[in-house]
């Protein structure tokens, strides 16, 4: 198992340069886990896409199910004394910080590309560059 951040989801499910990375992390590992932020922030990602008009209503539920499939059975509520304590020693956003403490707290690897995490957690973050070959 490992903790992976939305942006790697959203690299899997949505077609992008990303995206061959992301699937080589789904051979690495098939068993991926989030904190249950991660709809949310799925849910705003979609959003986005469709106010740019470069998806449809229709192809946003269904990269959302795509999602979900992924990781059904993998999700997690997080300690917010813990994501506090993450985000304050560290700097870095509460929201980044959910996929910190549910990584720690099943001592696992989370997977992502965000530059400050990967600065900040360099004990649990792996950085998605490594999946490149």
């Amino acid at each position: 198992m490992i903790v992976v951040d939305t942006n790697v989801i959203a690299y899997l499910v949505i077609p992008g340069t990303q995206t061959v990375f992301a699937e080589r992390v789904l051979l690495f590992d098939p068993e991926w886990a989030a904190p249950m932020l991660w709809r949310s922030e799925m849910r705003n990602l979609l959003s986005l896409y469709l106010r740019r008009g470069e998806m449809s209503v229709a192809d946003a539920k269904r990269l959302f199910h795509r999602a979900e499939t992924t990781i059904a059975g993998n999700e997690y509520n997080v300690d917010t004394g813990r994501v506090l304590e993450l985000a304050n020693a560290s700097g870095c956003t509460g929201y980044d910080c959910e996929f910190v403490a549910l990584a720690k707290s099943l001592d696992v690897p989370l997977i992502t590309s965000d530059k400050k995490l990967l600065a900040a957690f360099g004990d649990t973050a792996v950085p998605l560059s490594a999946f490149a070959e």
